[in-house]
């Protein structure tokens, strides 16, 4: 009897659950309402199925409970209630499948007139690509693959010159209308997934895989990678941002086309020395940094990561939260960089200062810092110098102090935490392993021996 209360109350308790929880499906922001009637017909039958075989049970362990002197009844066939499973179980089985089916040939089947977006994952971020005025994208192949060409564009084919180029993990798009995502990647299998949206799909290395919806809400929406893809798997994400027609256009017009990237005029050396002066206040003549300012080395560093940095300074994306004295002053020097050009010009100059290693500070345990470091190695590389195409800067021969102080600014949300700096973002999440000052120092004491 006890057996059967308990088998009730189980019952009980997970429909109550079930129907009273608080965690339950975001809200649907596309046109795919047909997959969650899918998934609530799938519960539905499978919530029948639980309820009626777990009280059957519980009828069971009583009807035919233990009673002394009685003897059990053997009887290996029973035709009527054979097919009378056999029914119910294909009337449920289909009742599961058959919506699936009908979502499916509909998710295949893209409308005509979507708009066609690529987005191409890698280990660890998302990029997107939007056709140009002649509405269609350009050929693509891994062999032009560089720091520079990170979309593998095809320069001799003249389709792909006005395609526009989010090299970021923001992605825009229209409100109303109907987007077919080109999914490609770069090195391992990726899965683009939204919540909100409803759908996802893996992107294969070779093939280029697809999905389509029609967003129908605005608003902001993470994009995750749904699929085990290394280390820094859960570091990967990214942000669809549904806005007004207006709206978007403006954001699609400030992107650079393929065409643009490529004739972007040559940094001026020259100018960016003059620009230097102010910056050689701080972190002096030649980079080397100052600790007593609290300006770390700059010489050594790559210059696509210095741009990266000086242009979140200048939009205030970093520098910004009130714990960061330091970012705010940083943050009003480079608002002193009237474009673009200003920084490139700076960021060019800083690459040919000599690189010498920065004086070490830090003291910790070098050899626990090598099991740490492992995670680090796979962005910035096994010995540290970095990697522009994970969009990992040099660690090693840098200002260890500032390294740790920013390591610690990462872990306590005072650096990463704007909406905007998506890449700091990530590192918020991969500090989060440093559990305390100790972890931190032993971190950079074996970055110091690289």
């Amino acid at each position: 009897m006890v057996v059967a209360i308990v088998l009730v109350a189980l019952i009980v308790g997970s429909v109550l659950f079930h129907l009273l929880s608080p965690w339950w499906f975001t809200e649907i922001a596309s046109n795919w309402t047909t997959i969650d009637d899918t998934v609530h017909i799938t519960f539905w039958v499978t919530g029948v199925v639980f309820v009626v075989v777990n009280l059957f049970m519980a009828y069971a362990v009583v009807r035919f409970r233990y009673r002394r002197g009685a003897r059990a009844q053997y009887e290996p066939e029973n035709k009527k209630l054979e097919w009378w499973l056999l029914g119910l179980t294909t009337v449920g089985v289909a009742a599961m499948l058959a919506p699936g089916l009908f979502v499916w040939a509909k998710f295949v089947e893209v409308p005509a007139g979507a708009a066609e977006v690529e987005a191409m994952g890698q280990q660890w971020h998302w990029m997107y690509r939007f056709p140009g005025k002649d509405g269609r994208l350009g050929t693509v192949h891994p062999r032009h693959v560089t720091d520079a060409n990170p979309f593998g564009m095809d320069p001799s084919d003249a389709a792909g010159q006005d395609d526009v180029l989010v090299a970021n993990p923001e992605l825009h798009l229209p409100l109303g209308k109907p987007v077919k995502m080109l999914l490609r990647s770069k090195d391992v299998l990726h899965n683009f997934s939204i919540a909100q949206i409803r759908v996802k799909m893996d992107l294969v290395p070779g093939l280029v895989t697809y999905a389509w919806f029609t967003p129908t809400k605005t608003g902001s929406y993470d994009l995750l990678c749904e699929e085990l893809c290394g280390v820094a798997h859960f570091a990967m994400r990214g942000r669809m941002v549904v806005e007004e027609d207006r709206a978007f256009n403006d954001w699609l017009a400030r992107q650079p086309t393929f065409a643009q990237t490529v004739a972007r005029p040559k940094a001026d050396i020259a100018a960016g020395q003059a620009l230097f002066a102010v910056c050689a206040g701080c972190h002096g003549a030649q980079g080397e940094g100052n600790q007593a300012v609290n300006a770390p080395k700059l010489a050594g560093q790559g210059d696509w990561y210095v741009r990266r940095q000086l242009a979140l300074f200048r939009s205030g994306a970093r520098g910004a939260h009130e714990k960061d004295a330091q970012g705010k002053i940083m943050a009003q020097m480079a608002a002193t960089l009237p474009d673009e050009s200003a920084i490139a010009n700076v960021a060019a100059y800083i690459a040919t200062l000599p690189d010498k290693p920065a004086p070490t500070t830090i003291d910790g345990d070098a050899r626990s810092g090598a099991s740490r470091f492992a995670t680090c190695a796979s962005c910035h590389g096994p010995d540290g110098a970095g990697i522009a195409a994970t969009n990992a800067p040099r660690l090693k021969g840098m200002s260890d102090w500032y390294l740790a102080a920013q390591l610690r600014h990462f872990r306590e949300g005072i650096r990463g935490a704007h909406p905007q700096d998506l890449h700091g973002a990530q590192m918020t999440l991969m500090a989060g392993m440093l559990a305390n000052d100790r972890a931190v120092n032993d971190l950079v004491a074996y970055i110091n021996g690289l």
